[in-house]
C-alpha cells in the first residue's frame, strides 16, 4: 500500500511560482506512473502532468512550459515546479500513482494511491 502525502500549496500572485511536493511512503516511484491532477470547485479533476519511472513525461497543454515535474529519489519525493502561475491555475492540486509497471496516462480514473490534496490559490 502506497501513501502519498503533498504539500507546498498556498497563496500567491500571479506571475509567481510555488513548488508542490508529493512524498511516499510503503513504496517507491520505480517504475510506476507518477500523476498531477487538479480539480477546481464544480469542475472534474483534471490532469496536469504524468511521468513514467522519472522518465518520459506529458504536460497537459494549458501547463506546457511553465510547469515542470522532477523527482528525488533518496527522499522518495516528486515536485512539481509551477512558474508564472495564472488564476486558472487555482485548484487542489493531487499527486497519484499507480501498480508498479502499470503504465497510466490522463485518465484520473487510471490510477490506484492518490494524496489528500494540496491547495493553490493564484490571485490576480
Amino acid at each position: 500500500q502506497v501513501q502519498l502525502v503533498e504539500s507546498g500549496g498556498g497563496l500567491v500572485q500571479a506571475g509567481g511560482s510555488l513548488r508542490l511536493s508529493c512524498a511516499a511512503s510503503g513504496g517507491t516511484f520505480s517504475m510506476r506512473s507518477i500523476a498531477w491532477f487538479r480539480q477546481s470547485p464544480g469542475k472534474e479533476r483534471e490532469f496536469v502532468v504524468v511521468s513514467w519511472s522519472g522518465s518520459s513525461t506529458t504536460f497537459a497543454d494549458s501547463v506546457k512550459g511553465r510547469f515542470t515535474i522532477s523527482s528525488d529519489n533518496a527522499k522518495n519525493t516528486v515536485y512539481l515546479q509551477m512558474n508564472d502561475l495564472k488564476p486558472d491555475d487555482t485548484a487542489v492540486y493531487y499527486c497519484a500513482t499507480n501498480s508498479i509497471l502499470k503504465r497510466a496516462g490522463r485518465d484520473y480514473h487510471e490510477y490506484l494511491y492518490w494524496g489528500q490534496g494540496t491547495q493553490v490559490t493564484v490571485s490576480s
